[in-house]
């Protein structure tokens, strides 16, 4: 299942997360939706029915709904090929929920961000912001990344790191000095492949949602953009 979706957006209950019933998605009896709104454009590409859908696919979909309140674009458009949807997010979970090595889940979003705005890519640049303000708990850092991680207010470690995805994701020749400028804050070789695999991946990633010209869901723009209040969280 992917757990990079469920276990996070879930912590949002306390905000209105509201998801609209896909136009493609028919439930048996029922229309297509009761809106009378027409329904947002996601995908230049049709998205599939959901009866037409092998039902490990939409097993994982209703997990995803049920448990973060919505479901996420990326799943609805990459339906449309079931076989790489499996592949897809088979390396995305590999990638990103692993427990080993030295990079936090925030760091895995950031590096995320930075490349995906290198891609100008914005599905991937709404929807990582939202989640690296998640697992940071920092309303503002990936805004900043996404406008000129240089100028970020970033810890030398998250330079270095950011340094090192970014010479990946434009395809820069890859020297010794990039592996010693990670050594200098921490990172091992392993990490370095770590890190350039996520650079990697979501250049893919990208440019399949240039491909798709991919919509970001409405819910992920105010996403953990102000600090939960405990005391109200608590009452409620």
């Amino acid at each position: 299942t992917c757990q990079y979706y469920q276990q996070y957006f879930c912590q949002q209950h306390n905000t209105s997360i509201v998801y609209t019933c896909l136009s493609a998605v028919k439930v048996p009896g029922s229309r297509r939706s009761s809106s009378n709104s027409p329904p947002d454009k996601i995908s230049r590409y049709p998205i599939p029915y959901k009866k037409d859908l092998p039902y490990d696919i939409v097993e994982l979909m209703e997990e995803v709904k049920s448990k973060g309140g919505f479901l996420p674009n990326v799943f609805k458009v990459l339906s449309h090929r079931p076989a790489e949807f499996r592949a897809f997010f088979s390396y995305y979970n590999e990638l990103m929920n692993k427990e080993t090595g030295r990079l936090t889940k925030a760091d895995r979003e950031l590096i995320v961000v930075a490349t995906s705005s290198h891609n100008k890519c914005l599905y991937c640049v709404v929807s990582h912001s939202a989640l690296h303000r998640i697992y940071s708990k920092n309303p503002t850092l990936s805004d900043q990344v996404v406008a000129n991680y240089k100028l970020a207010e970033l810890t030398p470690r998250e330079h270095a790191m950011l340094d090192f995805a970014m010479a990946v994701c434009r395809c820069d020749t890859i020297t010794d000095e990039h592996f010693r400028s990670l050594e200098e804050v921490g990172f091992d070789r392993e990490d370095a492949w770590d890190i350039a695999a996520i650079a990697a991946f979501f250049a893919m990633s990208n440019r399949l949602a240039h491909l798709t010209d991919m919509r970001p869901n409405k819910e992920f723009f105010n996403m953990a953009r102000v600090p939960r209040d405990k005391n109200k969280a608590e009452d409620n």
